[in-house]
């Protein structure tokens, strides 16, 4: 499929929707379970390009992996903090946890790797986190751009005690440091610069060590990984994607209905939460049931522009840019500036995608971020850029509208392999 024409919703009671797994918490606790010493089966976990790009590393890297997909059940042997095949090459696609992820782990546990990633991951930022594993005693030779994949790494008696990591351009670097000092024969002092040093994919990343039994200390901006020989557990329930959740709970507000989200709930570890708080904010109700959270949107009478900060749950950034043109003032997002280095330049995506449709949209430099003004939208084919979430949340302008045609909706498997044929299930 290479379009997707998105058909208008004019009216519909109620949706309700089961999302895959979360995607942050399947590649964490794949990680953890396998630096543990327990055989676990995690389940609930999320089967999508980024996921199987990281289960295939832990195979090729000589883990006993077991998978079920019908199940939506991994079962991973532990080794401890050994590499079973400690010379190989790996290719991590375009999951950037993974590519983070297994990075440091494999530099901390020592050996040779080639590690290889698709042309879009080739791209996005590494050399913070090459730099510190640089200074610990780890060789990088680049194979095409330094400080960027493809490289070869190799590593013996690393001499790494504390480190200091930036988290303005991505969290994921003091997330893989946390997580792999378990490994480090005194642990590991992770201390946290730049502005999002309370960042919650961090708050994530400590809170699914503590469910494996490794006890974080958060002490300001410093973060304590003690080291242990022996932690884990046999079994591991992953919570459903709440970043999947959204596109559909930002249903509620723009068709006027009432959403469900089976199994998602506010106690979530995951930091979108705040978006389904936003839409509170926007007017609509909200019920945490047991079988899952409510997002009441019938009967709502429109809703204001928001001003709002999404540092803290920017993945949302392109579903609030999606209602931003049907309110009835201007959105001001700020704290943004991050976005530029994920998938692709989120900023300029938005920008250029709403401006094909016809909606006046601008950066505003002094916030870091973008204001969004109300206006009507013009028929358009909108460019994904090989980013799963412009394809995701532009979709909703389209079931607003009917004339919204979607380019490569196929970039969703990165995450959501089955999301426009959920959208199709909202015809019926």
């Amino acid at each position: 499929m290479d379009k997707y024409l998105v058909g208008k919703i004019s009216e519909k009671q109620e949706i309700k929707v089961q999302v895959p797994g979360s995607k942050s918490i399947t590649n964490r606790a794949l990680l953890i379970a396998a630096l543990s010493d327990c055989r676990c089966t995690l389940h609930g976990v999320l089967f999508s390009d980024d996921s199987r790009a990281f289960l295939d590393c832990l195979i090729k890297l000589g883990f006993d992996v077991e998978v079920d997909e019908e199940k939506k059940d991994v079962t991973l042997q532990g080794t401890g903090g050994r590499i079973p095949n400690s010379h190989v090459s790996v290719d991590v696609r375009s999951a950037g946890t993974a590519a983070r992820f297994l990075t440091v782990m494999l530099a901390l546990a020592g050996g040779e790797y080639e590690m290889h990633a698709s042309p879009q991951m080739c791209k996005r930022p590494m050399r913070p986190l090459l730099d510190e594993l640089e200074r610990a005693g780890v060789s990088f030779e680049f194979l095409g751009e330094s400080g960027h994949f493809p490289f070869v790494m190799k590593s013996e008696n690393i001499s790494l005690k504390e480190v200091t990591i930036d988290t303005g351009i991505s969290s994921q670097f003091a997330s893989a440091l946390i997580m792999s000092g378990v490994m480090l024969p005194d642990g590991l002092k992770v201390v946290l610069e730049g502005d999002r040093t309370e960042g919650s994919y961090i708050r994530m990343t400590i809170a699914v060590m503590e469910q494996f039994g490794i006890q974080v200390v958060r002490e300001g901006r410093t973060c304590l990984i003690p080291h242990m020989d022996s932690f884990g557990r046999r079994e591991y329930q992953i919570e459903p994607d709440v970043s999947g959740a959204c596109y559909f709970y930002g249903m509620a507000p723009l068709l006027g209905t009432d959403v469900l989200v089976k199994n998602v709930h506010m106690d979530s570890l995951q930091g979108d939460i705040k978006f389904i708080k936003l839409l509170q904010q926007m007017g609509c109700g909200l019920k945490d049931e047991p079988e899952g959270v409510w997002i009441l949107g019938k009967g709502l009478s429109g809703y204001e522009g928001q001003d709002i900060s999404m540092k803290d749950f920017s993945d949302q950034t392109m579903t609030m840019a999606a209602l931003a043109p049907f309110a009835k003032g201007p959105t001001l997002i700020r704290n943004i500036g991050h976005i530029r280095f994920q998938e692709t330049d989120r900023i300029k995506g938005i920008l250029t995608e709403l401006g094909r449709m016809g909606i006046d949209c601008a950066e505003v430099p002094e916030v870091d971020g973008i204001r969004i003004t109300p206006g009507e939208i013009k028929e358009c084919e909108v460019e994904t850029y090989e980013d799963h979430r412009m394809a995701m949340a532009f979709t909703l302008v389209g079931l607003r509208t009917g004339k919204i045609t979607i380019k490569n909706p196929q970039c969703c498997r990165k995450t959501f392999e089955n999301y426009f044929d959920l959208i199709e299930t909202l015809y019926e």
